[in-house]
């Protein structure tokens, strides 16, 4: 295995490390202080996060997650997404590589029809729009896809839907016009067959947009919305694939999704340990900086530490889907979907110890990251069913089949 970024990724890297260092950290003062002032219960984009599209894009640092616009391998955009996660409020969104944007925009590419993606792909791949992915449920354990109860009924040439979502990350957004939401169509299928995609515009008659919900007293500038869906009727061209595609789709959905996430992560454990060492060397305890105590040092050395190895596993599950694909690496994903966030959730509490008082105020980023990330021991599945992935296929060779 070789985890040697090509030439081509060690140049984006480097134009990437650029325009994060003149635009997007100068920038995130100038995007909390809009949020503030506008209320964080408003979801309207501050107008930096435009100007930085801006730059980005014609810096060509655009859509770099997708191989065939960028050229780029999983492993080559790994580092790249690591870098966007010191930033995860800006950085992402300014180069058109945010979820669930991503996710939705692999969808469109690998399975939409020439009509969705002229309608749908293309002005998400230009940042003209934004999207939405409905998938979980209140009513259910979405941790187990099967119990999904929104309803997909063909009728004619429409589909009828009926049910509810929430959890459904980018709907408060002015800019969000699709969503794509998985129902059951047929529940006289086997149970991984029962589901299906289908694309909603946002403004369909029936789809009403509940509330935004909040995430440890925190609400994300594009919301986390809870939505219901009373008789909204699409087109049957609307649907992604055929009847009872929508498992296999998720799958193809998440492989990649959860590398960005996972690298996200680390970036976002890279900025917490610099932020840790800059309180250190900075503040003085008992006579001595605390960077010269020794438990502020055990601390700063397990998170390097935490963080390496967290790299190196997510590496590795990028160098195997590139080279025998997501189902391949399956176990490999299924652990850094549980080791880095938890990893990531480590390095910012430790963080945040060192900050003392300061740590849980918001004259630091730290704990607002720490409420983001301690999501994502949910999102895409929580952490109990990738582990219990990860146990199937290590006692798989021990058990008689199923």
């Amino acid at each position: 295995m070789d985890f040697a970024l090509s030439p081509k990724a060690e140049e984006y890297l480097g134009r990437l490390q650029d325009f994060m260092d003149s635009h997007v950290y100068p920038a995130e003062p100038v995007y909390e202080e809009y949020r503030r002032a506008a209320g964080y219960g408003d979801h309207t984009l501050p107008p930096v996060v435009e100007e930085l599209k801006a730059e980005a894009r014609s810096r060509g640092l655009w859509n770099l997650f997708l191989p065939s616009e960028s050229g780029l391998s999983n492993l080559d955009y790994a580092s790249l997404a690591e870098l966007t996660g010191r930033s995860i409020h800006l950085a992402p969104e300014a180069i058109n590589c945010a979820a669930p944007d991503t996710g939705n925009m692999e969808v469109l590419h690998m399975f939409g029809t020439a009509s969705q993606k002229q309608q749908w792909l293309q002005p998400l791949l230009d940042g003209q729009i934004r999207s939405a992915f409905g998938m979980t449920e209140p009513d259910v354990a979405s941790s187990d896809a099967t119990n999904i109860g929104t309803r997909i009924v063909r009728e004619g040439d429409e589909y009828v839907i009926n049910g509810k979502k929430w959890w459904t990350t980018g709907i408060s957004d002015s800019r969000c016009k699709i969503m794509i939401v998985m129902g059951k169509t047929d529940l006289d299928e086997s149970v991984h067959r029962q589901q299906s995609m289908i694309l909603v515009p946002v403004d369909t008659p029936g789809v009403t947009v509940v509330r935004a919900l909040p995430v440890f007293g925190y609400q994300d500038q594009h919301g986390h919305g809870e939505v219901h869906f009373e008789d909204v009727r699409v087109p049957v061209d609307n649907l992604i694939g055929n009847e009872g595609d929508g498992f296999m789709i998720a799958q193809a959905r998440l492989g990649p999704g959860r590398i960005h996430h996972c690298m996200r992560s680390i970036g976002i454990a890279e900025r917490a340990l610099q932020l840790m060492c800059e309180r250190a060397a900075s503040r003085v305890a008992f006579g001595k900086p605390l960077a010269m105590q020794g438990v502020v040092q055990e601390q700063i050395a397990e998170s390097r530490m935490a963080i390496e190895q967290a790299r190196l596993l997510t590496l590795k599950a990028a160098w195997m889907i590139d080279n025998v694909g997501a189902r391949g690496a399956r176990t490999e994903i299924a652990a850094i979907k549980v080791i880095a966030p938890r990893m990531a959730l480590q390095v910012l509490d430790r963080a945040i110890q060192v900050h003392g008082g300061a740590g849980v105020s918001d004259d630091f980023p730290l704990a607002q990251m720490w409420a983001g990330m301690r999501t994502l021991r949910l999102a895409d599945g929580p952490d109990e069913v990738h582990v219990r992935t990860v146990a199937r296929q290590e006692l798989g060779p021990y058990l008689p089949p199923r």
